[in-house]
C-alpha cells in the first residue's frame, strides 16, 4: 500500500523551533508596550523563474476513494438498515491481499466473528457506528471504524447510497488518536513524531470526483512535549486499501480510538 502521508521532518523541525521562542511579559502590570518599529511589507520574492515545469505529478496521496461495495443491499434506501458487520465482511472479501492469512490485516477476520450475536464482545473490532449527511443529498451517510489487527490501526470509512446502492467514499488506514465530525468534514487525529504533536488530517465531499478528499494536513501543538522520539508512522501500512482508485493532488496506536462527532450523530 503506498504511503497516505510522506514523513513530517522539516515540519517537526519548525516545530521545535517554534517552542525555543518564549514570549516576554510587560514590565508594568496592564500597561502596554511598545513592539518596535512596524517592518515594511516586502512582496514575496518568486525563487527561479526559468525552473522547468515538473513532468509529472508530486507525492502520489490517496486523496480520494470511491469503489461500489459488493453484495450489500440497502432496503429502502435507508442506510441505517445495513448490517456494520455485513459492510466490513464485503471489504474482507474484496480485499484478500488485505485480510488473507498473509496480509497486514489478517488477523482482523477472526476477530469480527466476535461482533455477530454470541460472540465475545470485548474482541470485536468493529466501533459504533455514526450517521450523518456528508455528501449534501439530505439524506444520512454512514461513518464507520473497526480496529485492523494485528498493526492496532484503526480503519475510516464513509459510505452513501447512490441507485439503490452502497458506495464507499472514503477509506483511510491509520493510527488514530481520535476522529471528529465537523459539519461536512471528517478530521482524523494522529500521533505524530514529536511529542506535544499531532497531525490532524480532514476529509470534505467533492461532488466532481463524488468522494470525500483530501483537503488538510496540519501539524499541531498539542502539549507541552518537547522531546524528540523515533519516528514509528511507518511501522505499519498507512493509507486507503490499494485495491481503491487514487488521484493525485497538490506508530500505532496503543489505545482504542475515540470517535466523538460534534452533533447530530447516531
Amino acid at each position: 500500500m503506498p504511503a497516505r502521508r510522506p514523513a513530517r521532518i522539516a515540519l517537526a523541525a519548525v516545530a521545535v523551533a517554534l517552542l525555543s521562542v518564549t514570549a516576554s511579559g510587560c514590565g508594568d502590570r496592564g500597561a502596554l508596550r511598545a513592539a518596535g518599529p512596524t517592518p515594511t511589507a516586502v512582496s514575496p520574492a518568486k525563487l527561479w523563474p526559468d525552473l522547468r515545469p515538473a513532468s509529472s505529478p508530486a507525492y502520489p496521496y490517496d486523496v480520494a476513494t470511491r469503489s461500489l461495495v459488493k453484495g450489500i443491499k440497502v432496503p429502502g434506501d435507508d442506510i441505517r438498515k445495513v448490517n456494520p458487520v455485513d459492510v466490513v465482511e464485503a471489504e474482507i472479501r474484496a480485499e484478500p491481499d488485505d485480510y488473507g492469512s498473509k496480509g497486514a490485516y489478517h488477523g482482523t477476520v477472526d476477530r469480527l466473528k466476535d461482533c455477530r450475536p454470541g460472540g465475545d464482545e470485548a474482541r470485536c473490532p468493529l466501533l459504533k457506528p455514526y450517521y450523518r449527511d456528508l455528501t449534501g443529498d439530505g439524506k444520512d451517510d454512514l461513518t464507520l471504524g473497526f480496529r485492523l489487527y494485528p498493526t492496532n490501526q484503526t480503519a475510516v470509512r464513509v459510505y452513501t447510497v447512490e441507485k439503490h446502492r452502497l458506495v464507499q467514499v472514503l477509506a483511510d488506514n491509520d493510527a488514530i488518536l481520535g476522529v471528529e465530525l465537523a459539519g461536512r468534514a471528517l478530521i482524523e487525529r494522529s500521533p505524530a513524531d514529536i511529542s506535544g504533536y499531532e497531525y490532524r488530517t480532514t476529509w470534505v465531499w467533492d461532488p466532481g470526483q463524488r468522494a470525500m478528499v483530501f483537503s488538510r494536513d496540519e501539524y499541531l501543538h498539542t502539549g507541552d512535549g518537547r522531546k524528540a522520539t523515533k519516528p514509528s508512522r511507518s511501522a505499519a501500512p498507512s493509507a486507503s486499501p490499494s485495491a481503491r482508485s487514487s488521484t493525485p493532488a497538490s506508530a500505532p496506536a496503543s489505545s482504542p480510538p475515540s470517535a466523538t462527532p460534534s452533533a447530530g450523530t447516531s
